[in-house]
C-alpha cells in the first residue's frame, strides 16, 4: 500500500536504514516505514535533517519529497532527473505534441474534474444537474472557460456560501492546501515515472511552476479532497492535526472506477499519466481518466 509520510514535528532526522525510511529524534529511532511503501514524503517542520543516502533512495524509487511553508502549501518539490526507461523520446513527443491534440487533452481533464465535482455534491446532498450541463459545453481547450463557471457554482454549495478558496488563508484553506498537496506529490510521481516532463503542462504554464503538468493531471481528483475536508471541518474542526493529515494522506488509497474494475488514486494516477505518454508518443489521445466512486465513498472521506 502507497503511503505519503508527513514530517511536521522539529528535530527529526531522517535516514536510510537497509531498506526503510528510518525516523529518529535525540539519536534514538521512533519509526521506519519501508521504502518500497513510499508514494511521497511532506516536509513541515523546518528543524527537520535528512541523509543523502535517504534521499538518493528516494529518488530511486521515484518518491517526491515535498517541502511545505506554514500554510501547508508546497515550496519546493525534489524528483529524480531519471524516470520512465523511454524518458527521452517521450519527452521528445511531449515537447513536439500538436495543439490539437494538447486542446483535446485539457478538455477531457476539465471534463473529468466537473464530473467528480457533481459527484462530490451529490453525495453532500447538493444540487448537481447545472455542472453536469456545463460538462457538454466544454470546448477544445475549454477556451470559453467552464472550468471556472463550474468553480464559482460549486464552492459555495461545497463549502459554504460564505467560502472563498484562497491558497494563502488559514482554516478550510490550509485543510485544502495539504490535502491537495498529498494529490500533487503523488501526481507529481506518476508523471515522472511515466517519462515525462513535468514543467510541460496542457494548460498550467506559469514560468515559475516547475510541476505544471503535475498540477494539470491532479484536477479530477481534487474533489476527493474537498469532500475529506468537508467530513473533517464537521467533525473536529478546522485545525490541520495529526487525525487531519492521516485522513488526507489515507485519500491516495481511495478505490475509484477506472475501466472495468477499480483502482487506487495512487494507481490511478500513474495509469493516467502513462496514458498521456503514449499519446503523445501515437499522436491520438487516449486517456485513463477514472470515474467519480459512489456517494457513499464520497461522503465517508475523511470520516
Amino acid at each position: 500500500m502507497d503511503q505519503i509520510i508527513d514530517i511536521a514535528t522539529d528535530g527529526r532526522h531522517l535516514s536510510r536504514d537497509r531498506g526503510f525510511l528510518k525516523v529518529s529524534e535525540n539519536g534514538a529511532e521512533i519509526g521506519r516505514t519501508p521504502l518500497d511503501q513510499i508514494a511521497g514524503v511532506i516536509v513541515h517542520a523546518h528543524g527537520t535533517t535528512w541523509s543523502t543516502s535517504l534521499l538518493t533512495e528516494l529518488a530511486e524509487r521515484g518518491a517526491p519529497v515535498v517541502l511545505c511553508a506554514a500554510n501547508h502549501a508546497p515550496k519546493s518539490v525534489l524528483l529524480p532527473l531519471e524516470g520512465h526507461h523511454a524518458q527521452g523520446a517521450r519527452m521528445r513527443a511531449q515537447w513536439q505534441a500538436k495543439a490539437p491534440l494538447i486542446k483535446q487533452a485539457w478538455k477531457q481533464v476539465v471534463g473529468a474534474k466537473i464530473a467528480m465535482q457533481a459527484a462530490a455534491l451529490d453525495a453532500v446532498g447538493e444540487p448537481s444537474a447545472p455542472l453536469s450541463m456545463m460538462i457538454r459545453k466544454i470546448t477544445s481547450g475549454d477556451s470559453t472557460n467552464i472550468e471556472a463557471q463550474a468553480a464559482r457554482y460549486y464552492w459555495p454549495r461545497m463549502m459554504g456560501p460564505d467560502f472563498r478558496r484562497d491558497a494563502g488563508q488559514g482554516d478550510e484553506n490550509a485543510l485544502l492546501n495539504y490535502g491537495y498537496t498529498v494529490m500533487r506529490a503523488a501526481t507529481a510521481r506518476a508523471v515522472v515515472a511515466a517519462g515525462l516532463h513535468p514543467t510541460i503542462g496542457l494548460f498550467h504554464a506559469n514560468r515559475g511552476n516547475a510541476f505544471a503538468l503535475a498540477d494539470d493531471l491532479m484536477e479530477p481528483f481534487r474533489p476527493l479532497a474537498d469532500c475529506a475536508v468537508k467530513t473533517l471541518v464537521a467533525r473536529f474542526g478546522v485545525q490541520v492535526d495529526t487525525n487531519a493529515k492521516q485522513n488526507l494522506a489515507r485519500l491516495i488509497a481511495t478505490d475509484l472506477p477506472l475501466g472495468d474494475g477499480v483502482t487506487p488514486v495512487s494507481v490511478a494516477l500513474m495509469k493516467l499519466a502513462t496514458s498521456l505518454g503514449q499519446s503523445f508518443e501515437a499522436g491520438k489521445l487516449s486517456l485513463a481518466l477514472p470515474r467519480p466512486p459512489d456517494a457513499l465513498t464520497l461522503a465517508g472521506l475523511g470520516a
